[in-house]
């Protein structure tokens, strides 16, 4: 897998991350907990999979700026 198919996986999960936090923020709705259950095996991967995604994709910034000074 290479890094620019890492990048937009990684991306779509925490585009999906996102999209779940303001349907908890707006409607109090948890959607993967409505989906995968309320803390369970899977639905705890599918959030720490979209952390881990958030955590690799600060790393986008230092990429960004170095395509800027080139």
């Amino acid at each position: 897998m290479g890094s620019k198919a890492l990048d937009y996986t990684l991306l779509t999960l925490v585009i999906i991350g996102a999209v779940n936090w303001g349907l908890i923020g707006f409607f109090r709705f948890d959607l993967v907990s409505f989906l995968f259950g309320n803390m369970s095996w899977l639905s705890r991967i599918i959030y720490a999979l979209v952390g881990i995604g958030g955590l690799y994709l600060i790393s986008a910034y230092g990429r960004i700026r170095s395509i800027e000074q080139a």
